[in-house]
């Protein structure tokens, strides 16, 4: 493969992220359709029209990089991917069809099995991040840029966490306690990642659950703005395992590293 430009292509899918964004905002006003999946997840038209839309895109720009999508078959049976992008359209579908605000729009671009770009949108948030590299990682607000070094908190003695459940599993409250966690709020999606990157929270901690593309887009946004993203024994997370299932992850700020 020759060598990519991940600044160009990082940058020439952000106006397809916001539009995507608004788009899942302008449907869900509408009226989403729902279905459930073979899994027993929910889907949406939002979910397919907003993958739709990022899928053509990212095949425009690095037509020979195969694509695995969540919401699509394509590339899923191919053994030893090892460079692919990863999309999750609408991560948090539940919070998306209750008009709730964390869900988010992923892709994450994985080269020899690691997170090299990412970019997640939280349209209901108006928050879009990306990264592309080591000390590259950014967040665009209010038509600002700011760049996200993963350690701007202002309370710097309280260790805070998000979780995906406000009731911790024995395990997971162990290792908080290991970690030194003295709070810990509810977060859905991959804004988990996001609000870690930007120095608002120290960490995350979760068992073996969800899929690759839950977890891609911010694993390199974190990583890049100077976090860190591994498995419970402090592996490294590599990609394009078997049927893309997650091992247990623990995520932490440049403040507990």
């Amino acid at each position: 493969m020759t060598k990519l430009d991940l600044k160009f292509i990082t940058e020439s899918l952000i106006d397809t992220f916001l539009s995507a964004g608004q788009l899942s905002l302008d449907l869900r006003d509408k009226g989403l359709t729902k279905e459930i999946k073979s899994d027993n997840t929910p889907v949406s038209n939002g979910d397919l029209e907003v993958n739709k839309i990022i899928t053509e895109e990212i095949k425009k720009i690095t037509p020979d990089i195969p694509i695995v999508s969540e919401e699509t078959s394509e590339n899923k049976s191919v053994k030893d991917l090892k460079n692919f992008w990863l999309v999750d359209p609408i991560d948090g579908t539940y919070d998306y069809i209750n008009n709730l605000n964390e869900f988010t729009i992923n892709a994450g671009l994985i080269i020899n099995r690691q997170p090299v770009l990412g970019l997640i949108n939280a349209p209901a948030k108006k928050r879009m991040f990306y990264s592309y590299g080591d000390g590259f990682a950014f967040e665009l607000s209010n038509n600002k840029v700011v760049k996200l070094e993963c350690s701007n908190k202002s309370d710097k003695d309280l260790i805070k966490f998000v979780s995906y459940s406000n009731k911790l599993k024995p395990e997971i409250e162990k290792i908080h306690k290991e970690l030194g966690v003295e709070e810990y709020i509810r977060m859905k999606s991959s804004l988990k990642f996001c609000v870690i990157a930007a120095g608002e929270y120290d960490g995350y901690v979760a068992e073996p659950r969800a899929c690759e593309w839950d977890i891609a887009a911010g694993h390199a946004i974190l990583k890049h703005a100077g976090g860190s993203v591994t498995d419970f024994n402090n592996e490294e997370i590599n990609y394009g395992k078997k049927d893309f299932k997650n091992p247990s992850l623990i995520l932490k700020s440049k403040n507990i590293i």
